[in-house]
């Protein structure tokens, strides 16, 4: 499995449990929510420092969207 492809489903899967809506995100990402649609569906991954944004915003670790831990 691709890097793209493991962000853009462990990504899905925090966004889904944390109940928190696209624009949300976006907003405290400083993103668009196209943005966030762009990253859902895998078509771009974030910045570092909008990752960094996004892990604080959902309170995950950059490891796990990453793909690098399994926690």
């Amino acid at each position: 499995m691709d890097k793209i492809t493991k962000f853009k489903e462990r990504f899905n899967e925090v966004l889904n449990y944390s109940y928190v809506k696209q624009t949300e995100l976006a907003k405290a990402s400083n993103v668009s929510k196209q943005c966030i649609s762009d990253y859902k569906s895998g078509k771009s991954v974030p910045s570092i420092d909008t990752l960094y944004l996004i892990c604080k915003y959902l309170d995950v670790s950059a490891d796990y969207l990453l793909g690098l831990d399994k926690q």
